[in-house]
């Protein structure tokens, strides 16, 4: 992940202890904290990556994982617990005294979408936010994207099955990454290399930070 060892915090929660992978900036200007999808943890591609660039450029990152995966249990709780942990965990996220910015990957982008006011965040990062199951479109969960009431960014395939871009709201921002699937995986015979691909994903949210933060910390 990144060339530093992320500083590791346990916190408590009413599910279990979460922990918090802390990859901090030499001089931070705010706070990314993001969650993992149902399906795996902290580990995944588009979390790595971000965990990797974003400090170099002031940004500090936290990884949260959550108290179903630290107790090594392979199946994510019902989305209530989930939101729960995520607010038992906001104060330590917060504690730097930094804007916050939420987010995460998946079903933990769902959580920090519906969690967002509950937490001081000042802007959302979606990642691969699983708009609809796959191949029910009607099954929307669009009413959860905090849309006009903070800054929003979502980042997702262009051939992710949960949901293509061009299937969002139109006033949601929206950025694709070609070919990418939900894990932002892109074929071998995509002409946009993997790489290179993870790179548009992390290029777009340095991009985008600055000006999400500024509104409320200018």
């Amino acid at each position: 992940m990144s060339e530093k060892t992320p500083r590791r915090q346990t916190v408590a929660t009413p599910g279990g202890d979460a922990r918090v992978h802390w990859y901090e900036a030499d001089a931070p200007r705010a706070v990314l904290a993001l969650g993992h999808g149902a399906g795996g943890g902290v580990e995944a591609r588009d979390l790595a990556a971000l965990a990797a660039t974003l400090p170099a450029h002031g940004w500090t990152v936290a990884l949260v994982e959550s108290p179903w995966r630290v107790a090594g249990k392979k199946v994510a709780p019902a989305p209530r617990t989930l939101d729960a942990g995520w607010r038992a965990v906001s104060p330590a996220l917060a504690a730097p005294g930094l804007p916050l910015v939420v987010g995460g990957r998946s079903a933990g982008a769902r959580v920090a979408c519906r969690t967002a006011a509950e937490t001081d965040a000042v802007a959302v990062l979606a990642l691969a936010f699983p708009l609809h199951p796959p191949g029910r479109p009607e099954k929307s969960r669009a009413d959860e994207l905090p849309l006009g009431k903070l800054p929003l960014l979502v980042v997702q395939g262009g051939n992710d099955p949960f949901g293509r871009p061009a299937e969002f709201p139109t006033d949601a921002t929206v950025v694709e990454i070609p070919e990418a699937d939900h894990s932002f995986t892109v074929p071998k015979r995509a002409e946009l290399p993997q790489e290179t691909a993870l790179r548009l994903l992390t290029d777009a949210v340095a991009e985008w930070i600055p000006g999400a933060v500024s509104p409320a910390h200018g």
